[in-house]
């Protein structure tokens, strides 16, 4: 059984956020385990390619130039089910892992405390991914259970550091809850795994996108992106008021309930009071200023899909009680494809720099592939606005997010293998 992390204050603690001023004990386990974003940040970026390659091939079977895969599920589910719960969670339990105790003022979370998760973790969605190969029911169906026992521990783990007694839980525990909502999602995909109702399945996919993933990343934006602003920029006072995150959050909420009870339409204005607040905080963290750093302005542009997305939920909403359905998954790709994958490539990025003794320094290839996500986003949304050409705009999404993310992939793999460059443990 996972030990939760102890709750007990370090002398002399960082900032909340910042990177602890004590040098942690020297690990004692192999160096993939010696800092819990190591093993969590490998898999996902392995997991990238096996659930995005078969993805690419049913794209190319859409538009006619291969011969068409078979699914156990509909394929438009298994997108969701590997994107929302097999991708994205590696990075965000890497992430919490290691940021949440900091922002507590409490202890670095040892390493080898991500093993035992990480090892469930892995082994359930590769028998998730070898039962959409081989087909048998079954087989997906106990991935699901090593993933669902895998999370839990993750959760154990994080709850003394969310719950801390005196700590301030404006970020922590919103990031609990909505890693616990995912644990809600996957049971009731597993219910629909072992021949339960489609609707499970829906209620999954909903559950994974408003109540888990897009709470986590608005709590991170919210925590991070002022911070790493004022370290970054001269004269620069950090904005970030509760009332924001907490507006943020309820029109998630009340969107994702609404979504469960397929009822999204009536979700568009708190969707579009979350994008008029979206925007205003892109403005307010001062985007244009944030650009002079290259690895700063990654995350401010990506958080500019936030917004963006919001708009396109509250138009489609209502337009749909108008009468006039429109945008189609537009709305949904604008989130995932623009507001998901280009934080995730840029907070990534950051922390797998700043915790290997890396400079803080975005080159230039990473510089430009951050760039061009934002171009595989802007393909998958106007493939929504353009029927006749869409089936061809999504081969070329969908190959482009792979062909973006493959050199990020091979630039950090290593690192994640090799001991820190300054010599530090960690």
């Amino acid at each position: 059984m996972v030990k939760p992390i102890s709750i007990q204050p370090r002398s002399g603690s960082a900032p909340s956020g910042a990177p602890s001023s004590a040098t942690p004990p020297a690990p004692s386990g192999p160096v993939l385990f010696a800092a819990p974003h190591r093993p969590m940040f490998l898999a996902g970026v392995v997991q990238i390619f096996l659930s995005f390659l078969p993805w690419c091939w049913e794209m190319l079977a859409r538009a006619g130039v291969a011969p068409g895969l078979t699914w156990p599920w509909p394929p438009g589910w298994v997108h969701g089910l590997l994107g929302l719960y097999g991708i994205f969670p590696f990075f965000v339990f890497g992430f919490l892992l290691t940021a949440m105790p900091r922002w507590q003022g409490m202890p670095d979370t040892p390493g080898k405390q991500a093993q035992a998760p990480w090892l469930l973790l892995v082994t359930g969605w590769a028998l998730v991914d070898l039962g959409l190969v081989l087909a048998p029911g079954w087989l997906p169906a106990l991935g699901l259970v090593a993933v669902l026992a895998g999370w839990g521990r993750v959760l154990h783990a994080l709850w003394p550091v969310a719950r801390k007694p005196g700590a301030a839980r404006l970020h922590a525990l919103p990031a609990w809850t909505a890693l616990a909502a995912g644990g809600l999602g996957l049971v009731c995909w597993l219910g629909f795994a072992l021949g339960g109702a489609p609707a499970l399945a829906r209620a999954a996919v909903a559950i994974g996108l408003w109540w888990m993933l897009l709470p986590l990343f608005m709590v991170v934006s919210h925590r991070m992106i002022p911070f790493f602003s004022s370290s970054a920029l001269p004269n620069y006072t950090p904005w970030r008021p509760h009332g924001m995150l907490h507006l943020l959050l309820a029109a998630s909420a009340l969107h994702g309930l609404l979504a469960v009870l397929d009822q999204a339409a009536w979700a568009w204005p708190g969707d579009l009071a979350a994008a008029g607040m979206a925007g205003y905080a892109s403005y307010r963290w001062q985007l244009r200023r944030s650009l002079s750093v290259r690895l700063l302005g990654m995350l401010h542009l990506g958080f500019i899909w936030l917004g963006i997305s919001w708009a396109l939920y509250a138009a489609q909403g209502l337009a749909q009680l108008l009468g006039h359905p429109m945008l189609g998954l537009a709305p949904l790709h604008a989130l995932t494809v623009g507001f998901f994958s280009t934080l995730t490539l840029a907070m990534v990025s950051r922390v797998s720099l700043g915790h290997s003794g890396r400079p803080l320094v975005a080159d230039s290839l990473t510089w430009r592939l951050a760039l061009a996500v934002h171009l595989v986003a802007i393909l998958r949304v106007a493939a929504e606005l353009w029927p006749t050409g869409q089936a061809v705009l999504l081969v070329f999404a969908s190959f482009g997010w792979v062909g973006v993310f493959m050199p990020w992939a091979l630039r950090l793999l290593p690192i994640y293998l090799r001991a820190r460059v300054d010599g530090r443990p960690g």
